[in-house]
């Protein structure tokens, strides 16, 4: 029992022996966390001391900034202030001293005029007085003699037309209907100038294009008031003559415009041509990037800048649809695409009817454009034949507006802003010629150049392609596609030029070989060594390329190539050893002969 009990005493001597140590060294590890919290929690209050003074510095920086602000924007305004107020102390002196002058011409004309009356009999006294007091008109006086001249009933009708691009009849047309809207009336001090007159300024300034200086010396104007004038006329042209005379057709014009266009090319439903062109101008003060003209400029070597017109027109040439003024960087494509007639075509009015494009606006389900892609096949070459015939109405119908309105030609002096009114009123003058048939002087002629660059997206609806190719197939096979071809027939004895002869032909190209049998030829003569004779059966020329179709050569007692269908043919082929007779295409002749003379040479 005793051993029991001391061994009991001893194992809990022990664990309070492990206790002991056990919280010394508890104790020192408790000190060193409690210095960490405490160090982290005086670095969290530094940290909040720190921002609470950032924000302090911040603020007072703000406000600070604030008063400066408030400070400059009330010296601002209070300058602004005093600059209105300078102005308007200016503009009034320049009132009174402007009606003064005005009242001290007015005491400086009575009194002349009273000066005058004492001086005149009692006779002419009773004339004046039965007629009215005559006035002195407070203008400088200017020659008007040569629009005098013009102005006579006797003058030239030939003469007007050249100086005005119309006849007398379409100019005094203009000018009943312009009447009303640019009349003025006579004032105290001045007569209003004549409505003729008024007309004659603007349309003489848009068909020359020569400067306002020129335009003042001509009509005995200032060159201020001609600018004033041409400005005036041509917003009264395209407000009040542009409704009637330039607008889409409807739907009977529509069905004529169809039948007409199927006539010339025998594509159905196209409702109008279309093209754009670029306008010359002084570059613009701003975004002058947009209307830098880049082709233009590659091409003349010069830098160029522009806007842009585009038109649809019918088949006498007569605008149905502008759209005016965008920058000269802009492609066909992009113009169209900002025009109103896309908006109008997006919302229907031109469903189940083709405008015809050129390669510069994508093929849509209302814009038809010819194939662009090489290598084209037979039934392509022919679609492309018939809808550059539609295609040239446009860009002749451009080439007149042009060339009857020379101010289209070169850059003019009015601003950016009035371009727009100016090119409508041309459009518009334009239709009213072409309308009563005025015909333009052969030596006005302009001839467009105007790059076609392919749209970024040439096709922009499958089912046009499918209708395209539809119609593509029906003209060939239809008979109503044709193609025109110009034949050159040579014959060469002992390497010198004995004949030449060529023939043009048109025809569909189903038709081609019967055309080409037609028009054989044989050459049957004598050879001065061999006493040889030489046949050569004509062949065909495939458009964009150079191919032949030789059926016999009878050449030196052999037989040349005989070629049953089409195949291309090198220069050296067609002019080898047995060309003796031989023909080839040539689309320009003079350089034909010339052409065959080098080959034989080499």
């Amino acid at each position: 029992m005793n051993n029991g009990g001391n061994y009991k005493r001893r194992r809990k001597d022990t664990f309070s022996d492990d206790e002991d140590s056990c919280s010394t060294d508890h104790e020192p590890k408790k000190k060193d966390l409690n210095g960490i919290i405490t160090s982290l929690l005086l670095l969290e209050e530094q940290e909040k001391r720190d921002h609470d003074e950032q924000n302090e510095v911040s603020y007072e920086e703000k406000s600070i900034s604030e008063s400066n602000h408030k400070r400059k924007t009330r010296t601002m305004l209070e300058f602004y202030t005093n600059l209105q107020d300078y102005y308007s102390e200016i503009d009034e002196t320049d009132r009174v001293k402007r009606k003064k002058s005005r009242a001290l011409a007015a005491s400086v004309v009575a009194s002349a005029a009273v000066s005058q009356t004492e001086n005149q009999s009692p006779n002419q006294q009773n004339k004046q007085s039965g007629s009215g007091q005559q006035r002195r008109l407070w203008v400088k006086d200017r020659s008007k003699a040569w629009w005098d001249e013009c102005n006579r009933p006797d003058y030239p009708d030939e003469e007007f037309k050249k100086a005005f691009r119309m006849s007398k009849s379409t100019f005094e047309l203009i000018c009943e209907e312009l009447n009303s809207v640019i009349a003025k009336e006579d004032t105290t001090l001045r007569n209003a100038i004549p409505v003729k007159q008024r007309v004659a300024v603007c349309i003489w300034r848009l068909a020359t294009g020569e400067p306002l200086r020129l335009v003042s010396k001509r009509f005995g104007l200032g060159i201020s008031t001609c600018h004033k004038l041409v400005l005036e006329v041509c917003s009264a042209i395209r407000s009040v003559l542009m409704p009637k005379y330039l607008h889409w057709p409807d739907e009977d014009s529509l069905r004529k415009i169809k039948e007409e266009f199927e006539g010339i090319s025998g594509i159905p439903n196209a409702v109008g041509s279309m093209y754009t062109t670029h306008i010359p101008i002084i570059a613009p003060k701003i975004s002058v990037a947009a209307y830098f003209n880049k082709r233009h400029t590659e091409r003349n070597q010069k830098t160029s800048y522009s806007i842009t017109v585009q038109g649809v027109v019918d088949p006498r040439g007569v605008f149905t649809d502008v759209c005016i003024g965008w920058p000269g960087s802009m492609n066909d494509d992009q113009v169209l695409e900002k025009s109103a007639l896309f908006q109008r075509a997006n919302g229907g009015l031109l469903k189940g009817v083709w405008i015809v494009g050129n390669s510069g606006y994508p093929l849509m389900d209302w814009v038809l454009v010819p194939y662009t892609q090489q290598h084209l096949t037979w039934t392509q070459h022919a679609f492309n034949e018939k809808i550059g015939e539609i295609q040239k109405v446009a860009k002749e119908a451009f080439g007149r507006l042009k060339g009857r309105w020379g101010c289209l030609q070169k850059r003019t002096e009015v601003k950016l802003q009035d371009l727009p009114v100016v090119l409508g009123a041309c459009c518009v003058l334009h239709n009213i010629c072409e309308m009563r048939e005025e015909g333009i002087d052969p030596d006005l002629e302009f001839e467009l150049v105007d790059d076609e660059m392919l749209p970024e997206v040439a096709l922009k609806s499958v089912s046009s392609m499918k209708a395209r190719d539809a119609i593509a197939h029906n003209l060939l096979h239809h008979g109503l596609a044709g193609t025109a071809f110009i034949l050159s027939v040579a014959e060469f004895r002992q390497s010198e030029l004995v004949t030449t002869m060529d023939m043009t032909e048109t025809c569909p190209y189903h038709d081609a070989p019967k055309v080409l049998d037609e028009f054989s030829v044989h050459f049957d003569h004598d050879d001065p060594v061999g006493g040889r004779k030489g046949i050569v059966h004509i062949g065909f020329s495939r458009p964009g390329s150079l191919f032949l179709v030789i059926k016999q050569t009878l050449i030196k007692g052999r037989v040349g190539p005989d070629i049953s269908q089409e195949k291309a043919l090198s220069t050296k082929q067609i002019y080898g050893n047995w060309f003796k007779p031989i023909w080839c295409h040539s689309k320009n002749r003079g350089k034909h002969v010339k052409t065959l003379q080098q080959e034989l040479g080499s």
